[in-house]
């Protein structure tokens, strides 16, 4: 068992003949029920995605045919479970373009990977006098871990602004970075609030001008569009398992090797040492470094085959479906009275937080759930972001996966119209 599963004919027709959404459909088993007595229009993608037959069958596989431990067993199961494994990393590699697939760590989601970096780069690697700039349209994930580090260390946390159009506001970000004290800059790549997706390689350019590094926070992006991270310059780059359409449990960490080679451990314990006594350890090479403890074994194979799903339909067939789903979203929801969308950046994605008169974000939530339909309510871990824009008390927000329809967002548009009547 090497961790890959058999394209399907929804796959293969895809990438060769342009986008069926109806035959993807059929390879996502949730989405044929019903909720409620209708049937299920499922945008909460942003949140988590559902997961295609392909994903399903390639971990139960592994359960039930070449389960073991990694690394560590000199017989059969282990060495395919080790080889599957290995084979994830490679494919991670090779999705984002990456040269090394020794570059690719393995950790439990985004937010571990950002975590991971503020502690082995920020503490381990990091001039206390630098600063680190980040954004306002940021995730917690990308807040919260930069100011555990300012507090500890002293390390000054700049925020660029948003534009009222929710796009970073790209003035702001040079202006911080004028002075050249900025040692890292840790933005999202695309927004999980507004949609919004940055300018990556420009701001990877900004900075590095400026003698900082670059963090790209990719949980959405990658998703969405394809990512090279050569190609835009990234030094970090992170994304979620589970987002992708695989298994919750598994993220990625992509540095450039000689910043993982100066990075010391995150966590300490087994599999990452190359040697250890009561006097002293000695780490092993990267990515073991910072793999400590048995591994996402299970969660790797489901993350490859994710990645084979996605790759067989075609990331360019994934964002030109995307595209015109979000034309069409931005076109009706302008056509429900009382209603506000934040942001209206020229390249976005498909998330949407929304807000409509004289309605509770959560009860909307709960009024739409009665017509089947699932959507997030609340600040989606981005308070700052909805402080920015006036909307303290939350939004809905609905996002759309490979497997969203123009009709499900027509579904949406006129439950907001009855709603907006229920609220009245």
């Amino acid at each position: 068992m090497d961790g890959r599963f058999t394209s399907s004919d929804t796959a293969a027709a895809a990438a060769a003949g342009g986008f069926d959404v109806a035959r993807v459909r059929e390879d996502f088993p949730i989405l044929s029920q019903t909720i409620r007595g209708k049937p299920l229009v499922f945008l909460d993608s942003a949140a988590s995605a559902q997961k295609p037959r392909q994903v399903i069958s390639a971990m139960v596989g592994c359960m039930e045919t070449a389960y073991a431990n990694v690394h560590r067993g000199a017989y059969r199961l282990s060495e395919q479970a080790t080889d599957a494994y290995e084979a994830a990393r490679a494919a991670v590699a090779r999705f984002l373009g990456a040269g090394d697939a020794r570059e690719v760590v393995f950790t439990r989601n985004s937010t571990e990977a950002i975590n991971l970096v503020a502690h082995s780069y920020g503490r381990g690697v990091m001039r206390p006098d630098r600063a680190v700039l980040i954004s306002e349209m940021e995730h917690h994930a990308n807040i919260v871990p930069w100011q555990m580090l300012r507090d500890e260390r002293g390390v000054e946390l700049r925020v660029c602004r948003v534009t009222e159009a929710g796009e970073l506001d790209l003035g702001d970000l040079a202006a911080k970075l004028a002075d050249g004290k900025v040692g890292l800059v840790a933005v999202t790549h695309m927004s999980n609030a507004l949609g919004t997706v940055t300018p990556a390689e420009r701001i990877a350019s900004m900075a590095h001008e400026a003698g900082a590094l670059v963090l790209f926070d990719g949980s959405q992006a990658a998703v969405h569009r394809r990512v090279d991270v050569q190609a835009i310059g990234a030094d970090f780059y992170v994304f979620t398992g589970h987002k992708l359409y695989g298994p919750t449990g598994i993220g990625v960490l992509w540095a450039r090797a000689e910043l993982l080679d100066r990075m010391p451990p995150f966590l300490g314990g087994g599999e990452m040492i190359a040697s250890v006594t009561f006097e002293k350890t000695e780490w092993a090479p990267f990515p073991a470094k910072f793999e400590a403890g048995t591994p996402p074994i299970i969660e790797s194979v489901g993350l490859r085959a994710a990645i084979d799903y996605v790759s067989a339909v075609g990331m360019p067939a994934v964002e030109a479906h995307e595209r015109r789903l979000v034309n069409h979203a931005m076109r009706r929801l302008s056509d429900v009275e009382g209603l506000t969308v934040l942001g209206r950046a020229q390249d976005r994605g498909g998330v949407f937080s929304f807000a409509l008169d004289n309605a509770h974000p959560h009860d909307l939530s709960t009024l739409l759930d009665r017509a089947g339909i699932a959507v997030r309510a609340g600040r989606h871990c981005a308070e700052p972001l909805h402080a920015r824009f006036g909307q303290e008390g939350g939004t809905c927000r609905a996002s759309f996966g490979l497997y969203t329809t123009a009709e499900e967002v027509d579904t949406l548009v006129e439950a907001l119209v009855k709603a907006r009547e229920f609220f009245a």
